[in-house]
């Protein structure tokens, strides 16, 4: 199986804090950006590009013959869907929604005098079927808001990425299939500390020294799942944009 992790392209709050530096006007579920529309279109081709002629003196790790996705999830935040919907009308595959690989944190809004980051339903099933009728739905999802539960704490992120490991190898462990997940930036962090063993920083005062990955919008990173061990081919891969749509 390969995992290729690719985060969601540029959403208003990643523009409002590249311009601002803070969470000032920060939205609980932003859509995409001008620059996100853009980034999102040229990630949808380059994934969906393929020159099976190509010759090569390995595995192709760095998808010179393509990509082959054959399974494409989504988060069930705006954002991830719009970026997955891109990819999924170049690559003709469905585009399901899967609840666990959301942003860490969840679908919450910060108190601006007293700093207390409050959870908020999210969309509804309505929403979802209205705005995004292409997007395929978890059953599972609650029909008054995806979310509807308080702020997540780190250690529940932990969590959440160490199911997310084993749902993902339930789903597709020991097959051929390419799983292309559109997620976060936080959430790819957890996932990469849970499958390398890294410390996952927790609390501010934990004593180890944190492992960080950069992840820009639209990047996109590959994880080869064999039997008895995982490969990481690459990660943050960025190289189909042009300079000034890099964010």
């Amino acid at each position: 199986m390969q995992l290729y992790m690719i985060r969601h392209c540029q959403s208003e709050n990643n523009a409002m804090w590249a311009k601002l530096g803070d969470s000032t006007g920060r939205v609980d579920d932003p859509l995409l950006t001008e620059i996100g529309r853009k980034q999102a279109q040229l990630l949808g081709r380059f994934v969906a590009t393929a020159d099976p002629d190509v010759t090569l003196n390995d595995h192709d790790h760095h998808n010179r013959r393509g990509f082959g996705i054959t399974h494409l999830y989504s988060s069930l935040m705006v954002r991830a869907i719009q970026t997955g919907l891109a990819i999924a009308a170049t690559t003709g595959v469905p585009l399901v929604g899967w609840e666990e690989i959301h942003e860490t944190g969840g679908i919450f809004l910060g108190d601006p005098e007293s700093g207390e980051r409050n959870g908020l339903p999210g969309k509804d099933r309505a929403f979802f079927e209205m705005q995004y009728p292409d997007l395929v739905l978890p059953d599972t999802m609650n029909p008054d808001g995806w979310w509807n539960r308080p702020f997540e704490e780190k250690p529940a992120i932990k969590l959440r990425a160490q199911t997310f490991v084993r749902q993902l190898w339930d789903r597709h462990g020991g097959t051929d299939d390419c799983v292309a997940i559109v997620t976060h930036g936080g959430f790819s962090q957890a996932i990469l500390t849970q499958l390398l063993g890294l410390h996952y920083p927790l609390y501010e005062s934990d004593l180890e020294r944190p492992v960080w990955f950069r992840f820009n919008n639209g990047s996109i990173s590959r994880i080869d799942f064999h039997e008895d061990y995982a490969m990481v081919a690459y990660l943050n891969r960025v190289d189909y944009l042009p300079a000034e749509l890099i964010t």
